[in-house]
């Protein structure tokens, strides 16, 4: 793989202006299908083959006028100073408000608060429920402005009005001040670390281009493949972070070949050639895990693997092309400027600093090497401490009651729990198909009876039929709040309940709505959250036993991921179920962790937690096969990738906390959840547990049995058969800077 990488990177390089007018022409096709595409639409989250799935099914199919997961809005109002909604001032507002809604296009119903009992038992909330004929975001904005101008007028009034429900729901768009917080760290690292604006520069050119690509494609087929906004932020914050990172390791690598004498072209094919190969390997492992979310069966999941992947994807292609054009265009000005001046004394390049002036990263290495029981132990122990909060994990998916209370959806959320109870927000829909029953009407009234009489049941509505009177619908508003546990365990009690129903009158009675929908997702996730862990595990395990060739490198890596994810895990439950630092971050309510977010940081920080592992350990094994101790070639890996791979890690951990200003529960979790995945794995795992593993098991650790030997392929991650192409300007390994040709290269 490196003599075919080699090869892309010197073609690149000779062939810039081509390289550079293609990705041009993409980028500004991608730009324009964007622009003149359709805005796609937010889809609610489905779970084919589950009972709340089914019975949404049968509602579209016997109740075909009414959209059973349609738009829905719901005024809620109050009385000022603790007087009562049925006041006759205050009902001639709420009449006249509700009056103002009728003529509406898209408006299916409007129920009478004061017909249908929709009033607190003390008399000062009532609301009403306007449901639509068209799906949320086709509501045009003719329809949203009456209902706010609907909510003014009876604010004019002085009654108290908040709107909730879905009618409300609005794409997150990024492009906010966090964001561009995250990418302007990411900036300054990248100068400090390379040392110049132009390289920097291009590192982050490159990132840009490979995301605008991305979100253009996904914007452009968000209405042929239902691509949501939530794809279209992970594209984004996927493709920065890695494309970045792809670019520094590249760009890093052609540095220190410049250094070592080769000329430009050879340099660029070298970089492409050794860490071009690093972040194929790498991009590969974060590709396979996201289209791997596939397998969990929730669509909303497996468009937002295929998003990523594809961002990804961009990512590497823009690094081993674009990336090594740009090198020819910027010529000498991608060194830093003591090495285009030669500013050290005797020309000694920064990145071969001779062993008593050690950096950083080399005074590091050589502290595990003297102490590895200790640091291994602190490291394990902490990233330990930090995980054990996620034996608390507890999954759900968010509704109004995780929005800022900022919000009105918030509010009406607030005043609905305060009038009607904590369970009114999360009522539960009970179908009854008597299309298979003796008597439809006795298997309803029997089923009513049956939820009616379970605890944890505040109230029951009555039964709706169907035209064909062979289905019926009634509501179960529980007592206890959508995401609590205690709504759970009643879902399933009801669920085992009707069961009787079902043999008793041959009906079909299903339990669903969104909150039992929501409970369906949340255990089908809990359920595969083990088997895609395992898929994972093993995945990395068999990647690593080929591109390093070593039985017991691969298990410490996966061993080390284990314990980022589980630090990872334990922070999204310190922070979003127990509140700890939610005000720094701008959470304004705790709850259950979303459902989707472990799976969803799993199959990322998988990819990522590689992607580190592979840039730090290429040079170390590159070393080793070369001759060098265990400790020597500790040590080398440090020296040449530590800085990089800790800059890279930084970068990465801004622009996803970037992301956490975005006013979205999913974005916010993502945001949190993969800094602290990449913190943990980058500083403690693969820098101080990876070397103390490897300062321990000394040569056993690049161990490969014989016949694994035979059989593996050889990947050549490492550029071994580069190692002959030695180029006729290169004068040796003490080349100094001082060497280098004086032209524009």
């Amino acid at each position: 793989m490196a003599t075919f990488l080699y090869r892309i990177g010197r073609w690149a390089f000779r062939r810039r202006r081509l390289v550079g007018g293609v990705w041009l022409g993409v980028l500004l096709l991608a730009v324009a299908a964007a622009a003149v595409a359709p805005s796609g639409e937010e889809e609610d989250l489905s779970m084919p083959g589950t009972e709340s799935q089914q019975a949404f099914d049968l509602l579209d199919e016997r109740f075909p006028e009414s959209n059973s997961q349609g738009a829905e809005a719901r005024l809620v109002f109050r009385a000022p100073d603790g007087r009562r909604v049925t006041a006759t001032a205050n009902k001639a507002a709420v009449e006249d408000t509700l009056g103002s809604l009728g003529g509406g296009d898209q408006v299916a119903s409007i129920t009478d608060p004061y017909e249908t009992g929709a009033v607190s038992e003390d008399g000062t909330i009532a609301y009403s429920t306007i449901t639509y004929t068209a799906d949320t975001l086709d509501l045009t904005e003719a329809t949203r402005n009456a209902l706010d101008d609907a909510a003014g007028r009876a604010r004019d009034a002085g009654l108290t009005v908040e709107i909730g429900g879905s009618a409300l729901d609005s794409e997150e768009e990024p492009g906010g001040t966090t964001e561009l917080v995250g990418v302007a760290v990411a900036a300054v690292v990248l100068v400090l670390a390379l040392g110049s604006l132009v390289a920097a520069g291009l590192s982050l050119l490159t990132a840009f281009v490979g995301v605008a690509i991305a979100f253009g494609l996904v914007s452009a087929l968000a209405v042929p493949l239902g691509l949501t906004s939530t794809v279209a932020i992970l594209a984004l914050m996927l493709g920065l972070a890695v494309g970045i990172d792809y670019a520094l390791f590249i760009t890093s690598r052609f540095r220190d070949e410049r250094a070592r004498g080769s000329d430009p072209e050879e340099a660029a094919g070298r970089a492409v050639g050794t860490a071009g190969s690093a972040v194929v390997f790498a991009g590969a492992t974060v590709f396979i895990a996201l289209v791997g979310l596939g397998v969990v069966g929730i669509p909303e999941l497996t468009k937002m693997g295929l998003g990523g992947a594809g961002a990804v994807a961009l990512a590497v292609l823009v690094a081993l092309t674009l990336v090594p054009a740009l090198f020819g265009f910027f010529g000498r000005r991608v060194l830093s400027r003591a090495a285009r001046k030669g500013a050290r004394p005797g020309g000694e390049h920064p990145a071969h600093t001779p062993t008593g002036r050690s950096g950083l990263s080399t005074r590091w290495a050589r502290f595990v090497l003297r102490r590895p029981v200790a640091v291994l132990v602190t490291a394990g122990l902490g990233l330990g401490a930090v995980a054990l909060p996620a034996l608390s994990l507890e999954l759900g998916l968010p509704g109004d009651e995780s929005k800022s209370v900022r919000t009105t959806e918030r509010r009406a959320y607030d005043l609905l729990s305060e009038g009607f109870g904590p369970g009114f927000n999360g009522p539960l829909t009970v179908v009854v198909d008597a299309s298979g029953a003796t008597d439809a009407a006795s298997a309803t009234d029997l089923a009513v009876k049956t939820v009616r009489e379970m605890d944890g049941v505040a109230s029951v509505g009555d039964p709706v039929l169907s035209e064909s009177k062979d289905m019926a619908v009634f509501t179960a508003v529980p007592r206890t709040a959508p995401s609590s546990g205690e709504t759970k365990d009643l879902v399933h009690t009801m669920r085992g309940s009707v069961s009787g129903v079902e043999a008793d009158t041959g009906a079909d009675v299903l339990v669903t709505g969104t909150t039992a929908m929501n409970i369906d997702i949340s255990e089908a996730m809990s359920d595969a959250l083990l088997p895609y862990l395992t898929v994972v595990v093993g995945l990395a395990v068999l990647l690593l036993l080929v591109v390093f060739r070593s039985v017991l490198v691969p298990v410490k890596a996966a061993l080390g991921f284990l314990l980022s994810v589980g630090a990872a895990f334990g922070v999204l439950v310190a922070v979003f179920q127990w509140g700890w630092a939610a005000d720094l971050l701008g959470i304004d309510r705790t709850g259950p962790v979303m459902s989707l977010m472990p799976i969803l940081i799993i199959g990322i920080v998988f990819g990522l937690a590689m992607d580190y592992e592979v840039f730090l350990l290429t040079r170390m094994r590159e070393a080793y096969v070369r001759g060098a101790t265990p400790g020597e070639a500790i040590v080398g890996g440090f020296r040449h990738s530590g800085r990089v791979v800790a800059a890279a890690a930084i970068i990465m951990i801004s622009v996803f906390a970037g992301f956490v200003g975005i006013n979205s529960p999913t974005i916010q979790t993502m945001g949190v959840g993969l800094a602290a995945a990449v913190a943990f794995d980058a500083f403690v795992v693969r820098m101080a547990i990876v070397p103390a593993v490897l300062a321990l098991l000394g040569h056993r650790a690049w161990w490969l049995p014989r016949i694994l030997d035979r059989v593996l392929p050889n990947v050549d991650i490492e550029g071994e058969s580069l190692s002959g192409r030695v180029p006729a300007s290169q004068p040796g390994p003490d080349a100094s800077v001082s060497r280098l040709p004086v032209d524009r290269y």
